[in-house]
């Protein structure tokens, strides 16, 4: 029999930076298994002057949006992230976020 779980506990889960669904990531899961990347292969390709487009879900764009806006776990519970809505990043020489707009 499966268990059933109240919308409050699918929101924690969906919100939170370290609490994790049955069975699931959480975004602290997440950000430990997307910042490795990032930084081994998009930042050269960023470093080397070229654009970089990247699609992923939810909690793997929520984990690059939290490291490159320097936000804290408590911060990036607020960020709305919104499906299918371009995030156009411009970064200086050391990768610092310039701009940030929503296309």
């Amino acid at each position: 029999m499966r268990k059933k779980f109240g919308a409050e506990q699918v929101h924690i889960w969906r919100r939170s930076y370290d609490v994790a669904p049955p069975n699931g990531e959480s975004l602290k899961d997440t950000a430990a298994r997307v910042l490795p990347y990032y930084h081994a292969k998009i930042e050269p390709e960023l470093k080397a002057g070229k654009n970089v487009l990247v699609v992923a879900h939810g909690n793997s764009l929520r984990a690059l949006v939290m490291h490159l806006d320097k936000l804290s776990g408590e911060e990036i519970v607020k960020v709305e992230i919104p499906t299918g809505v371009p995030i156009v990043y411009e970064l200086d020489k050391n990768l610092n976020v310039i701009s940030k707009k929503k296309l």
